[in-house]
């Protein structure tokens, strides 16, 4: 019988035997749950995690684009057909639009209010966002050039106290010189249009008129802000943006990935997600200390048996990896478990949260407090397989002391005091 299988075969039965002390017993059962509890956690609030942060993502991306391409130095971007269609050439990339950019007082019935202005084709919009989709009254093919209407988010809207028909005055940063002193250049324009994009940073804080009402507005000419890229893949924008701004018409392109122009949002995702996982492995290390203390009371009711098997030729080296056994097939079991019982709960969310919302009778989310009304789950084999990694290695490591001092255990001491 080779060693291996022997020290497997003791060891083993070691953790199916009767225990004298039931208390190891317990603490063993408790070191198990504890493992399980601590893995199932993690991968649970990794994948909500991740679900937020995706779902954050699409609504982001969704009201804006993967990637936009200004001039040089951010300056107005002339000829901007031409640049369109070399962008389109591009590999990956599924639309292009062309979009004008700048800053504007909204005011209607006493009530004003600062916001962003966009303008934008209204046939082309729909390749680089989803705002199409977002249109609560009205729709985007209302912005029609020279009838200067206005489409706005529904916060924006609420907070001006505005209907669909309405006129409101859109006043420009941008001022007349004249002899009394600068005057502020003001358009009425007719709200034809309540898009609601999911979030707060769009739905109170963004206007969207006609390109060419825009051009005229901010006095553009022909020229454009720049233009905005939906990609196939929108993890591949940070290596197309670099792409471009090094490529041939870098001295009169520059490119602006999703990951810079929300970069501290994304970052503090990223930071939050980092510390969950270092504070819920604790979870996890506290589970371990308690195989520690299992293994070392296991060793100690054990000191005559080790001492037997070393007069019958077994190493030391053999004795620790009994032990080793013992607290490593337990973290196994405790780690298989909380993987079975965490992508359970993670994959199916979408079905427990509501469940358990309508049994309390509560509502978690409320949609005028959260970005999100519901938990979004994403699991994830990378991180699925780092927990589970991290579960094993903590077991293991906790194995080293308790199978050392069973290795160093004397047998005629040990038979002397047994």
């Amino acid at each position: 019988m080779s060693g291996f299988r022997y020290e497997w075969l003791v060891g083993g039965r070691q953790l199916r035997a009767r225990r004298r002390i039931q208390f190891i017993s317990f603490i063993a059962f408790l070191s198990t749950i504890g493992i399980a509890l601590g893995t199932a956690a993690l991968i649970v609030v990794l994948a909500v995690i991740d679900g937020l942060q995706n779902e954050l993502r699409s609504r982001i991306l969704g009201a804006t684009a993967h990637l936009q391409v200004s001039g040089a130095a951010g300056a107005p971007l002339a000829n901007w057909p031409q640049a369109a269609t070399l962008l389109r050439a591009e590999p990956g990339v599924q639309g292009a639009a062309p979009y004008v950019e700048g800053q504007a007082l909204l005011s209607f019935d006493g009530n004003v209010r600062g916001t962003q202005v966009r303008g934008i084709d209204p046939a082309l919009e729909g390749q680089v966002s989803d705002l199409n989709q977002g249109m609560i009254a009205g729709e985007l093919q209302s912005l029609q050039p020279g009838a200067f209407d206005i489409v706005l988010g529904v916060e924006l809207t609420r907070a001006l106290r505005a209907h669909l028909g309405d006129r409101i005055a859109v006043i420009s940063p941008q001022g007349i010189v004249t002899p009394a002193g600068i005057i502020p250049r003001t358009k009425v324009f007719r709200l034809t249009g309540i898009f609601s994009a999911g979030m707060p940073e769009f739905d109170a804080g963004l206007a969207l008129m006609a390109l060419p009402d825009a051009q005229r507005f901010y006095r553009l000419d022909d020229q454009v802000t720049g233009v905005r890229l939906r990609l196939a893949d929108l993890f591949q924008a940070p290596a197309l943006a670099t792409r471009i701004n090094q490529g041939t018409d870098a001295d009169r392109l520059k490119a602006t990935d999703w990951s810079q122009t929300h970069a501290a949002f994304f970052r503090a995702l990223q930071i939050e997600k980092t510390a969950t996982f270092v504070m819920l492995s604790l979870i996890v290390a506290v589970a371990a200390f308690n195989v520690v203390s299992m293994l070392v009371m296991a060793v100690n009711e054990k000191r005559a048996d080790i001492a037997i098997l070393r007069t019958m030729g077994a190493t030391p080296r053999s004795i620790q990896t009994i032990f080793i056994i013992q607290g490593a097939v337990l973290g196994l079991v405790g780690t298989l478990a909380g993987d079975v019982v965490g992508v359970l709960i993670a994959a199916n969310m979408d079905v427990i949260v509501p469940g358990i919302e309508r049994l309390l009778g509560l509502q978690f989310f409320p949609a005028d407090v959260y970005y999100v009304t519901t938990l979004p789950a994403e699991l994830r084999v990378g991180d699925v397989a780092t927990i589970t990694a991290l579960s094993l290695v903590l077991c293991l490591l906790a194995t080293i002391y308790p199978s050392r001092r069973a290795a160093a255990t004397r047998p005629v001491e040990a038979l002397r005091y047994a």
